[in-house]
């Protein structure tokens, strides 16, 4: 075969006419781009989809059948949408729970009432509740200061305060691990005050993990006036006693599932852009902000996107993540379901920080300097959305994703009032505003369309 030489002004044309050929289709992304996120601001489609899954399913704990009828629902609304691809992966979760009673009241000096909620998992009492003295710890290290034996027979109650933007340092050390730090000091139960930055009266739920090999004591949240009230006691008395009653069921193993939508790439099918959000909630409100907002984000990111003449490049898949409260349960099944393709996944999204609006894009992603991205940011600028320096990890349930190698971004959201909610049974779609969660729809669409259609090279060996 003989050699073919081109001569230089020939090879400048080509490399012009690629240039301006790749220029012509980067225009035409951002265009339609511009297009969905102008849709996803005027329909108030995410909204809707939020209204209609707290209000015809209502709370989705793990393993109920509040979950298993989300995932029926969303399966369905995934089929009415177009979508190509629609299937389920059950899972098993070894900690299944249901809430059950829960009081209780200061019985000494100055009998009242108390507002509680059991943490996610927690043991019941004895029947007929359990009364004793308490021993109150401004702080967690207060309490981890105490030798063992030194709460024997006493209630253990932490009224540390959490930080705006400190939930990830105040709610594994004080809600996971404290009741079995208690209990290893001897406490026969556990109150803290609500990880929450509110000072309504309402308790806030989460889950809590209890360490093998130490006795499982009854462990409940304080609402904040009443963490605040027992402080305000111990100052003044030097004894305060109180009875408390939880009547949680242990379930043993359940079962919860991961939904899984995709929309099928036209030029590359084999490549997917993933957007996450949780479908269970906790039991206590609906799930609205958490994270009934972000399902309605990603769905009707993902729909908007359907609609569109031409499918886009690359395939779009959506997952609905079981099982996220009580311990990323989905988020740990999907890697190791998928592990065969996760080099095939360009990069990731999660929507579980309540309605918004986006503020920030974060990158984790091996190679930041791909163009693709400039790109990206450029046209979130537009929805008031700006680059940040932090290196993301996406949202909790693409966490082990992220770990696994996965590009992933993460589309931080205004969170000054979501912890205000969060877990408590205030958490209801009447707290959702229509600007703010219309914004996180719009961010979410152009990332996800430009993602599809652009570059992609986010991987550090490319």
């Amino acid at each position: 075969m003989p050699n073919i030489h081109f001569k230089p002004g020939i090879v400048c044309l080509i490399a012009i006419f690629s240039s301006l050929s790749l220029k012509g289709n980067e225009n035409a992304a951002l265009e339609t781009a511009s297009t969905l996120a102008k849709k996803a601001i005027e329909s108030s489609l995410a909204l809707e989809i939020a209204t209609d899954l707290t209000t015809d399913i209502g709370p989705r704990l793990f393993g109920s059948d509040g979950e298993k009828r989300a995932v029926e629902w969303a399966r369905k609304r995934f089929e009415e949408y177009g979508f190509d691809r629609i299937w389920t992966e059950p899972f098993p979760v070894d900690r299944g729970w249901e809430r059950g009673l829960e009081t209780a009241s200061i019985t000494h000096p100055a009998p009242q009432n108390l507002v509680i909620t059991a943490l996610g998992g927690s043991v019941p009492t004895p029947e007929g509740g359990i009364e004793a003295e308490i021993v109150v710890f401004k702080t967690i290290q207060a309490l981890l200061d105490q030798p063992e034996g030194s709460l024997d027979g006493k209630i253990a109650v932490v009224t540390q305060a959490m930080e705006i933007g400190g939930y990830g340092r105040f709610s594994g050390p004080i809600r996971g691990n404290g009741p079995s730090e208690a209990a290893k000091r001897g406490a026969i139960a556990y109150l803290m005050r609500s990880a929450g930055t509110d000072n309504d009266r309402m308790a806030h739920t989460g889950a809590t993990r209890y360490q093998a090999g130490v006795p499982r004591i009854p462990a409940a949240a304080l609402s904040v006036p009443d963490a605040q009230q027992i402080d305000r006691l111990a100052d003044r008395h030097k004894s305060i006693r109180i009875k408390l009653l939880l009547t949680p069921k242990e379930l043993g193993t359940v079962t919860s599932q991961n939904l899984i939508a995709e929309i099928t790439g036209s030029e590359k099918p084999d490549e997917i852009i993933l957007l996450g959000a949780h479908i269970d909630s906790w039991d206590l409100g609906t799930g609205a902000i958490d994270d009934g907002a972000g399902v309605g984000v990603v769905m009707a990111a993902s729909k908007l996107i359907r609609d569109l003449p031409h499918p886009p490049k690359r395939t779009i898949r959506v997952v609905l993540f079981g099982a996220e409260e009580i311990g990323i349960y989905g988020g740990n099944y999907y890697v190791v379901k998928h592990r065969d393709e996760l080099s095939k996944h360009i990069i990731a999204a999660e929507a579980d920080a309540g309605q918004g609006p986006v503020h920030t894009i974060n990158i984790g992603v091996g190679n930041p300097l791909d163009p693709s991205l400039s790109t990206i940011r450029k046209a979130l600028e537009t929805l008031g959305v700006k680059a940040g320096r932090a290196k993301s990890r996406g949202g909790p349930d693409i966490v082990p994703m992220s770990n696994a190698g996965v590009p992933v971004v993460g589309l931080d959201m205004f969170t000054e009032d979501y912890f205000d909610l969060h877990h408590t049974a205030n958490d209801t779609i009447d707290k959702i505003v229509p600007e703010r969660i219309n914004q996180s729809a719009a961010a979410y669409v152009t990332f996800a369309y430009l993602a599809s259609q652009l570059g992609g090279y986010y991987r550090a060996e490319n």
